[in-house]
């Protein structure tokens, strides 16, 4: 099976999403969420991210995670993942309540295939201060792609999480997810890296972006959105329409899309130190905003 056949089955199969002119929407991928330890790179902007959900959800956008959410692989147990990260989970589940989240799984969280894993993970958590169980994202969507549909001129986009063009990280994904459980997570702590990941691996990630990007040309320049790579891309009018949201591990930042006003932008979140000398979580836009037709064929 082709990385072509893999990508090309997830656009016909794509969850379609309406949007208008009045849609908002912000993407966020590879946060790798996971249980505060010592191999946790999401540890370190948990509050970052957190803050820039609150934001979101205050001004109306619909949040679509491009996969790789829950570090599924590192972690056997999602309870430890919940505690560590429960005000995360919390504000998902008010923009899930307003029907403004949905979820597509990457290789790293690809167990939400299964039905039966969002059920177990997601529907209800543990509340030790009341000790009862209370209901977390019961009916929570997951994807293998989305394609978001402008509803006045049936163009669209294609949203996923660029793994499919991994032919290692899909098609073996399951002894992935056991190297990394039980090689990698111990030597990531004393600092080496995957050689197997593209976010680690440069000419792994060059692959899977070329693949990515040779399904774009041969499918009428499709628009497309990705993650996995970890490495954000935002092209220009003339280039091929490849964006890559980036992820929310950087090392002080986390990077992300957003579509508002039918134009979209490249944005990152990071702290700055003020003159006073007290720290400021804030919100730089890196690139765009450009309209939506110079890229929607």
């Amino acid at each position: 099976m082709s990385s072509n056949f893999r990508i090309s089955r997830a656009f016909k199969n794509a969850k379609r999403i309406c949007f208008n002119a009045d849609s908002k929407f912000v993407f966020f991928s590879d946060s790798h969420r996971g249980n505060n330890g010592f191999a946790d790179d999401f540890a370190r902007n948990r509050n970052m991210f957190k803050h820039a959900l609150e934001h979101y959800y205050n001004n109306g956008f619909t949040y679509i995670e491009l996969g790789d959410g829950d570090e599924l692989w590192e972690n056997r147990r999602f309870e430890r993942i919940f505690r560590a990260n429960k005000h995360i989970y919390m504000w998902l589940k008010k923009f899930h309540e307003e029907n403004r989240l949905h979820f597509i799984w990457g290789n790293h969280d690809m167990k939400y295939k299964n039905p039966a894993t969002i059920r177990k993970n997601l529907h209800y958590y543990y509340d030790s201060v009341s000790d009862t169980k209370k209901e977390l994202l019961i009916g929570a969507s997951f994807s293998e792609a989305i394609f978001l549909e402008d509803e006045n001129t049936g163009k669209g986009i294609f949203l996923l999480h660029g793994h499919q063009a991994d032919w290692f990280n899909y098609v073996f994904w399951r002894l992935s997810s056991f190297l990394v459980k039980v090689l990698w997570k111990p030597l990531q702590i004393l600092g080496f890296s995957d050689p197997t990941s593209p976010a680690q691996n440069f000419k792994e990630r060059i692959k899977v972006e070329y693949k990515l990007e040779k399904w774009i040309q041969e499918n009428n320049n499709q628009m497309m959105i990705t993650g996995h790579t970890h490495r954000p891309r935002f092209p220009d009018k003339n280039e091929i329409p490849f964006f890559n949201d980036g992820s929310c591990v950087h090392p002080r930042s986390i990077t992300g899309i957003e579509i508002e006003n039918n134009e979209i932008c490249l944005i990152k979140w990071h702290i700055i130190t003020k003159e006073n000398g007290t720290m400021q979580i804030i919100r730089t836009v890196l690139e765009g905003p450009e309209s939506l037709t110079h890229y929607m064929q």
